[in-house]
């Protein structure tokens, strides 16, 4: 394997790399990814036929520093990423019993013994108070004893154009000399929405398919939901319908705050965070602007920041929509991770 003529002299390894949405960044800013690694066989499709780099089925808690160290390309800076799972740390995961906030753990081990030039890793805002800070305080330590100068901020994702309102704890680190972070693109009156990135698609009613695109395919709704999301108003919520289709927990005390269910988002600002159910519309904000269904498929992976033509299922594969959703909603945002890596790169270029 060599490095392309047009693409910088580095080479990057993905940890936990899912679908491809952190590699994906990183080769529109004309890296070359090596490989992607990731426990999940369902990614390999999409990985391999997005990124032109090899998708690895492993454990990352048992992966050798020597497999590793022989993934990158010769001769080029080692560039290591990667977003151990966010769920441990997620607000959606309040007993945090989830034994995989140890994997954070297993990065810094794999980090420490193979010393890539540059390392960059991603995952949710809470990951900053997890366990009173010492999980990610723990991080860092880490890094820092292997002599890296570590940066970390969290990244808002409008500031760089994505049409979400997605925050992520970004942190960078090199051993090769100070790293910046990525430095915002967008102000709040030219941040992307809804309508940039889902407005053409074709009108679909609930339960229908887009003979063009596989993906772009709505879940069926049931007669009570169909009527709900019919009194749904962009950027309102289930206190705007007729009472008989207030759910019975939201009658009650308890359930009367859960206001971020069962809403239509707004064409003219960002969508709401992307979950993994998001082509529900019970599941959250996911409503169509104006159109009687949750988000298709598609449409989640365009405000993830995907390409259009990015593939998810083999040709003639049938679509699952737990399956991709759980794809396109744990991916690191596309456009985030462009900025990612365009802050990786003016790194390197300046130490060169």
């Amino acid at each position: 394997m060599s490095v392309a003529e047009n693409s910088i002299a580095a080479s990057v390894v993905d940890l936990f790399c899912g679908a491809g949405g952190l590699s994906h960044g990183f080769k529109q800013e004309a890296f070359k990814v090596a490989a992607g690694i990731d426990i999940d066989e369902a990614c390999r499709f999409p990985y391999e036929a997005n990124n032109d780099a090899p998708f690895l089925r492993k454990d990352v808690e048992k992966l050798t520093a020597k497999e590793v160290d022989d993934l990158f390309i010769p001769r080029t800076k080692r560039v290591l990423v990667g977003c151990a799972p966010c769920q441990p740390f997620s607000t959606y995961n309040q007993k945090n019993e989830d034994p995989n906030w140890k994997l954070l753990h297993a990065f810094g081990d794999i980090i420490e013994k193979t010393e890539p030039d540059v390392v960059s890793m991603e995952n949710v805002p809470r990951l900053l108070a997890f366990r009173g800070g010492a999980v990610f305080n723990d991080f860092i330590a880490k890094l820092e004893a292997t002599e890296y100068t570590v940066a970390w901020d969290i990244l808002y994702g409008p500031d760089f154009g994505l049409a979400q309102t997605r925050s992520r704890l970004v942190l960078l680190a090199s051993r090769l000399g100070p790293i910046a972070m990525p430095k915002p693109t967008h102000a709040a009156a030219s941040y992307r929405t809804v309508r940039d990135e889902i407005g053409a698609l074709p009108s679909l009613a609930h339960g229908e398919i887009d003979e063009r695109d596989p993906l772009h395919r709505a879940s069926r709704l049931s007669e009570t939901n169909a009527r709900r999301i019919a009194s749904a108003k962009p950027g309102g919520t289930w206190r705007d319908w007729d009472q008989d289709l207030v759910a019975d927990c939201h009658k009650v005390s308890t359930g009367k705050g859960y206001s971020s269910v069962y809403g239509r988002m707004s064409w003219t600002a960002p969508s709401p965070t992307i979950t993994t159910q998001f082509y529900g519309f019970g599941n959250g904000r996911f409503g169509h602007p104006e159109q009687d269904r949750a988000l298709t498929l598609r449409e989640g992976a365009l405000l993830q920041g995907f390409p259009r033509d990015y593939q998810f299922v083999a040709p003639g594969e049938q679509v699952h929509f737990k399956r991709v959703g759980r794809m396109i909603g744990n991916a690191v945002p596309v456009t985030l991770a462009s900025a990612i890596a365009r802050a990786v790169k003016l790194h390197l270029e300046s130490v060169q």
